[in-house]
């Protein structure tokens, strides 16, 4: 059976033939990594396992919190608001990252009055998502 073979070209613009095994033998050391990645995972996770102390009491199966006993149930409710609090704070700290770039682009020559009119909608809709949570009420902590 014949090899298959595949042309490159190199550096100096000879054409070399590289066969498929050498093509092939490069994704065999990625894969020998991730093998040796695994076993070393499977190793500590295993060495854990049979170097850990076993002596489960009904005191250490207790849910721990802040050293207070665990009293009524477990379900327990939430406001939604807090939430709402760290989305809108999620929303505008992602939004803000956009503005360090920006910032770059504008000095660079030929980008300034572009790039600025960009920012100013840019900034008109963190505005208006703002206005908007503020009109419902969101922003207010009660």
């Amino acid at each position: 059976m014949p090899e298959a073979t595949v042309r490159t070209t190199g550096a100096a613009g000879a054409a070399g033939v590289e066969t498929a095994a050498d093509y092939f033998q490069s994704y065999s050391v990625v894969g020998l990594l991730v093998a040796v990645g695994v076993l070393f995972v499977a190793v500590a996770f295993g060495a854990g396992r049979l170097l850990r102390p076993v002596a489960p009491t009904a005191e250490k199966l207790l849910a721990y919190e802040c050293g207070v006993d665990p009293v009524g149930e477990s379900w327990a409710h939430t406001q939604v608001r807090y939430y709402v609090y760290a989305f809108l704070y999620v929303i505008f700290a992602v939004d803000s990252i956009f503005l360090f770039p920006w910032a770059t682009i504008f000095a660079a020559p030929g980008f300034g009055g572009a790039t600025l009119v960009e920012m100013f909608v840019f900034l008109g809709f963190l505005t208006v998502g703002l206005l908007y949570a503020w009109k419902k009420g969101v922003l207010e902590w009660t």
